[in-house]
């Protein structure tokens, strides 16, 4: 989450007219994240979460979203719903954006998970996965192998401004991943960056799963991988935590069991997930706007846990 575009208080009033929900009592900006506009809100209806969608989300996709997050709700995950106004219209335009009102979900994003909060996690991760297998919908993974290729020609030489030799790195990585990503796992819908900020915790169990906002088809496993990425390393990416691995696999595995096939992949999967993390903080570190009220994340931290996946066996990732 993060403010790009600013909008008036008189603007927001409006669009909480139009829902039934007023009057607006407090608009505030979310600085966190990388992708769109946030702002909390505070009205005579409820408390909402205005999302004004930027940079990598396309409009079109926005019903995708929608229903897909619709359908995890009605099996039980804790997903926030896209609020329709009194027309049946969900998607608005504001300061010339899409936008949408979202449903509040209590909970906190914590920076230091514990073993049970990544335990809890890893069930929530599965349960989604789980009811995301009879949805037929979705779009293939805009950032996957293509995407990577994409990300490192618009970057080119501007690599070794953030660390000397990155540049040549990524270049061996993509060779590595294009001559050994697997093309035979599972695949379904998956949430692709459920990350602590996206997870709302309340003590040691899932409140909420939110930002949906990559979500597409891919290896089911793949998620897993990304998500380990985010859950168990200290912040900086230095160092392992091998206890959430452990918790994180253990939640995951009572509600899902990986395959064999999945299993032995998992190096090669997390190796593209901390790539992809790479890539992409690579470039907003070099093209946010000095001015934009977002906190960049450091692209280094992907390239120490990539560091740890090249060596590491599939039982070091879950822990064992």
């Amino acid at each position: 989450m993060a403010v790009y575009t600013h909008v008036g208080a008189e603007d927001i009033a409006a669009l909480l007219d139009n829902y039934g929900l007023g009057p607006l009592k407090s608009a505030k900006g979310i600085a966190e994240g990388v992708e769109n506009s946030n702002y909390l809100i505070d009205a005579g209806g409820g408390r909402f979460i205005l999302t004004l969608y930027e940079k990598r989300v396309d409009a079109g996709d926005l019903p995708f979203f929608i229903a897909f997050t619709d359908h995890l709700a009605e099996r039980g995950c804790p997903v926030p719903r896209i609020l329709a106004d009194k027309s049946g219209i969900h998607v608005q335009s504001l300061a010339g954006k899409p936008a949408c009102l979202i449903q509040f979900l209590d909970g906190v994003s914590v920076s230091r998970p514990t073993s049970r909060q990544a335990h809890a996690a890893g069930q929530a991760l599965a349960s989604l996965h789980s009811a995301a297998a009879d949805f037929e919908d979705g779009p293939e993974n805009p950032l996957s192998l293509a995407g990577w290729n994409a990300l490192n020609e618009r970057i080119g030489d501007r690599f070794d401004q953030i660390a000397p030799g990155l540049g040549e790195m990524v270049q061996e990585e993509l060779a590595f991943l294009h001559g050994n990503w697997p093309t035979d796992l599972p695949r379904s819908v998956i949430h692709a960056d459920m990350f602590p900020d996206n997870v709302l915790m309340v003590g040691d169990e899932v409140g909420g799963i939110i930002d949906f906002y990559f979500a597409c088809r891919d290896i089911t496993a793949y998620d897993y991988a990304v998500t380990h990425g985010a859950w168990c390393f200290s912040p900086d990416g230095s160092s392992h935590q091998s206890p959430l691995a452990a918790g994180l696999a253990k939640g995951y595995g009572s509600v899902r069991s990986f395959t064999p096939a999945e299993v032995a992949a998992l190096p090669v999967l997390a190796r593209g997930a901390a790539l992809r993390f790479l890539l992409t903080r690579a470039l907003d570190w070099l093209e946010t706007p000095p001015d934009a009220l977002v906190s960049r994340k450091d692209p280094l931290a992907y390239l120490r846990r990539l560091a740890f996946y090249r060596e590491a066996k599939p039982g070091a990732i879950l822990g064992e």
